[in-house]
């Protein structure tokens, strides 16, 4: 097997490229390294791109050791053919190499190793001969033992027919046909364990769906309906179909021993077969569900990790509850914690009045202009109050809803602990409700990412695969962003190129005792960041206002003096980087011969023409900008027809929620997000964007809101 061109076809780009990608992999090269600074040794290939590649040359490995292992098995067993080298060598799956696999594997006691035990496989070679003229009683009657436990003639029958069973269920072939039928024409039945009690999964009490055309997120429903003991779960497959084609297969023409091998043929599938087939199928489809699932959640996660931070505002973090008071943190415009307190402006204490005076005037001596508020427990009382303190103060305060998703995670954490050691976990959680609008990335790092929720089923999910998953797209973020050296905290170097956990903290002990980085070179002085993880992390980490103007770029180190002949060619310093005053795309008509005259390839150029004219560009800023609010809507205040701008705030298989103010997401479905047809949600929508929607109905009774993204017809 060629891995490097398997995987070639399979991403539908050159040989060269997987070639020189898998390279880079294998020398400790990280994603976003190789994605943002091997562009030209790639041919170009983006991280995603280089996700999927590394995802499968693992795969692709595991898949060539698996076989290097069945290979010896069999070899020592002296029972290897060129045919089987050759089956094992094709396989193209570890699906399939289990199955060639299967006959050769030591086998725990089963009934036809006893049968085998007791001298009887001869007996059931002759049955699946089919040649001898005697009958099968007369051929049992030579295979009667008293010592070895065969003491009648249908202990001999019984034992053939468990070999015969068994050496059916071991056909690869046989497995691979019947796995296919199933595939194709088998139905996924699912119906109530208890009556018809009310559950969330009513609508899967007597639900039938083609196993072919089940969508994950049913699949995910179906499962885990079944986990909470609700719902029975089968696979109804096309059984008589089945072993019709087996019979077909062993039996030939009418003999003595047709009735034999029927009923050895029926056992061996409905015994063995069916159920091992149906949980094969079942764990493919709930893999298959999984990846979907998981993919979903990724993206979620990276347009909520990609949200625009809100620079330059003093912000009011509202943390709220009930009992024990609503939290509040003013955070300033670096993030530095300014004041904290609590107020109890909703029930049972309900000082109303008490609690609008002292934001009112934490207003006016913090110069407050925005107050987040989290979407939790209280959050709706907590808007009304909020509205009414926006309508009596001075000067203009806007507030936005935040997702509260893994707040109460972080503000638990040691991280939060050691961040703020004099801090309740509800001062922390306001603090994280301000940081999260300021700037959304560095805050929501410091979370695990599937804590953060933007996706379905996520704790029954693979979790080593969603954690990697998430963890991947995280680390895309920051490296695409880049990160202050500075002011980065652990929890956001960590997911720099080429830093590791331990690093992160050295950085940060080595900036506490050194004082702030004045050079990217001074990161060669951190301990343990040796010349590799430097190549790795330099071109993603900033130094704004550093004695090397090119520190505030995403130009790598490697390429200064490439940079520096540059601009000395059409007459630029690096001091002008600052300045913002670089027009280098005007001036350069023959990028070839320039790239030539300076040392590098026509890419990079192209790269550090584009970083050097907006040094530090963030990737955010083109993103859509969240919804500053100074009012409130109610949820008796919707009506049908009304139109409304909201929030993406979750992407499911089958639709999007968007908030639009009223506390309770509304529901899209996939069905209302466009006139054409489109195959996922996310062809149209992502988290955090902004959208005009219209309500289609509203169910007071079960708070749900249905709305469309359609035009009005």
């Amino acid at each position: 097997m060629n891995i490097n061109e398997i995987i070639a076809k399979e991403l539908k780009v050159k040989l060269w490229q997987v070639d020189a990608a898998v390279q880079l992999i294998d020398e400790g090269n990280t994603i976003p390294f190789i994605a943002r600074y091997r562009k030209p040794v790639t041919g170009e290939l983006n991280d995603e791109q280089l996700r999927t590649l590394d995802e499968r040359l693992k795969y692709l490995r595991n898949l060539e050791e698996k076989k290097a292992t069945v290979i010896a098995s069999i070899e020592e067993q002296g029972k290897m053919t060129p045919e089987l080298m050759k089956k094992i060598e094709d396989a193209q799956t570890i699906v399939v190499v289990d199955d060639i696999y299967r006959p050769y594997r030591p086998k725990r006691k089963t009934r036809a190793t006893e049968a085998r035990a007791k001298g009887l496989e001869p007996l059931a070679l002759i049955f699946m001969e089919q040649k001898s003229e005697k009958s099968p009683e007369e051929e049992a009657k030579a295979f009667l033992d008293e010592e070895k436990g065969v003491k009648t003639i249908d202990d001999a029958l019984q034992g053939a027919k468990d070999i015969i069973a068994e050496r059916i269920s071991d056909n690869a072939e046989f497995r691979k046909a019947i796995r296919n039928t199933v595939m194709r024409h088998g139905e996924i039945c699912s119906e109530a364990k208890d009556g018809e009690a009310k559950t969330p999964y009513e609508n899967y009490y007597n639900y039938t769906e083609s196993v072919s055309r089940i969508p994950g997120h049913r699949i995910l429903a179906i499962n885990r309906g079944e986990k909470e003991k609700v719902l029975t779960v089968k696979i109804e497959m096309p059984d008589d179909n089945i072993i019709a084609t087996l019979e077909k297969a062993m039996v030939t023409g009418i003999s003595n021993f047709t009735r034999i091998l029927n009923e050895a043929i029926e056992d061996g599938y409905k015994r063995l077969i069916k159920p091992a087939i149906e949980r094969e199928i079942r764990n493919a489809l709930t893999e298959k569900a999984e990846e979907g699932a998981i993919a979903v959640f990724g993206q979620n996660l990276k347009q909520l990790l990609m949200q625009p931070p809100i620079a330059g505002k003093t912000v009011l973090g509202w943390d709220p509850a009930f009992r024990t008071g609503c939290k509040l943190a003013v955070v300033d415009d670096t993030g530095k914690v300014l004041y904290t307190t609590v107020i109890f402006p909703t029930a049972p204490q309900n000082k109303v009045e008490e609690s609008k005076k002292i934001v009112l005037d934490m207003i006016k001596k913090y110069h407050v202009s925005l107050i987040s508020l989290g979407n939790g427990t209280a959050s709706r009382e907590s808007e009304a109050v909020i509205v009414d303190i926006i309508k009596e103060c001075p000067q203009k305060v806007e507030y936005v809803i935040v997702n509260e998703a893994g707040a109460s995670v972080y503000s638990a954490s040691k991280l939060a602990t050691e961040e703020f050691p004099d801090f309740d976990v509800g001062q922390r959680s306001a603090v994280s409700m301000a940081r999260r609008l300021q700037d959304p990335l560095a805050e929501l790092v410091k979370i695990e990412p599937k804590a953060i929720g933007v996706g379905q089923y996520q704790h029954d999910m693979n979790q080593k695969k969603l954690e990697e998953t998430l963890s991947n797209v995280v680390e895309d973020c920051v490296n695409n962003v880049g990160v202050d050296l500075n002011t980065a905290s652990a929890s956001l170097l960590e997911y720099v190129s080429g830093i590791s956990k331990t690093l992160a903290k050295n950085v940060v002990k080595y900036r506490e005792e050194n004082g702030q980085f004045s050079s990217r070179k001074e990161l060669l002085g951190v301990s343990k960041l040796g010349p590799k993880a430097f190549e790795q992390c330099a071109g993603f980490m900033r130094i704004r206002d550093g004695s090397e103007p090119l520190d505030a770029t995403s130009v790598h180190p490697e390429s200064y003096t490439a940079a520096k002949k540059l601009l000395k060619k059409y007459g630029y310093t690096t001091k002008d980087i600052v300045k913002g005053k670089i027009k280098l795309s005007g001036e350069i008509k023959d990028t070839k011969s320039v790239s030539e005259e300076i040392g590098v390839d026509e890419i990079t150029l192209k790269d550090m023409i584009s970083e050097l004219e907006k040094p530090g560009r963030d990737p955010r800023d083109e993103m859509p900008k969240p919804v500053l609010k100074s009012d409130v809507l109610d949820f008796d205040d919707l009506k049908e027809g009304m139109e409304l701008k909201g929030t993406v705030r979750n992407v499911i298989d089958f639709g999007a929620f968007v908030d639009i103010g009223v506390h309770q997401d509304g529901l899209v479905h996939i069905s209302e997000m466009s006139e054409r047809y489109i195959k996922h949600p996310l062809d149209v929508v992502s988290v955090g964007d902004v959208v005009n929607v219209r309500v289609l109905s509203v169910d007071k009774e079960r708070k749900r809101i249905q709305l469309t993204m359609k035009n009005k017809v």
